[in-house]
């Protein structure tokens, strides 16, 4: 039995937007009610003692909270929104879009479907490309370190050239570089969802992950 939930806006959203996440943990606690903004990065050990539900964005927090800690589970964001009939969408009036499925949760249909219903609500045309839910590939950003930094922008540009649509939907940080970098416009589902432009500051994959391991290390 869940005793509490809390609300983990992950490292990746604090590096991009902190203003925004103080925004998304508001609307939450107006939805669900007052709860702790948790900023413990899911790659450490968390500290609840009591049986927590993690409310997160980040793929890799919902992957993380949800299979290596026994006194946390995890939700979506957007499972939350998609059976709130409180939150206000904006409406894009029919724009088509892609989208990219993040690898941490490919093997996850609620976030997937989900995510789409979101969509849908805010009245955005999805263009599914050939892979995609538990068929999708990596952006390539997963392959930072492991293979050299041009190799990987290939699969960036690569990834982003398999999407239908110039305009793509990603719901993870990392894949809106990837896209960036690919030559496609990424709209983050987080910018979506509050009526935002997707406007990352740092794209190159040396400063991001640079300044995304200061994050994680704190």
């Amino acid at each position: 039995m869940i005793e509490k939930r809390a609300f983990a806006p992950g490292c990746a959203l604090m590096l991009y937007k902190p203003l925004l996440a103080k925004r998304v943990h508001k609307t939450v606690n107006e939805l669900l009610g007052e709860m702790e903004l948790y900023s413990v990065c899911c790659r450490h050990e968390p500290g609840p003692q009591e049986l927590t539900e993690i409310i997160n964005i980040c793929p890799g927090c919902d992957k993380r909270f949800r299979n290596n800690y026994p006194n946390t589970t995890s939700i979506s964001l957007w499972e939350i929104l998609a059976e709130s009939g409180d939150f206000k969408f904006p409406d894009y009036h029919g724009r088509r879009m892609a989208i990219h499925d993040a690898c941490p949760t490919r093997d996850q249909d609620r976030v997937h479907n989900a995510i789409r219903s979101l969509l849908k609500k805010m009245n955005i045309t999805v263009t599914e490309s050939k892979k995609t839910r538990t068929k999708s590939v990596c952006c390539g950003d997963s392959f930072y370190g492991l293979i050299p930094l041009e190799d990987m922008k290939e699969l960036m540009r690569k990834r982003a050239q398999e999407m239908p649509e110039e305009e793509v939907v990603v719901y993870c940080v990392s894949c809106v570089n990837s896209m960036l970098i690919g030559g496609r416009k990424p709209r983050y589902l987080v910018d979506l969802l509050f009526g935002e432009d997707t406007t990352p500051t740092l794209v190159e994959p040396g400063e991001y992950h640079e300044a995304l391991d200061k994050i994680i290390g704190t």
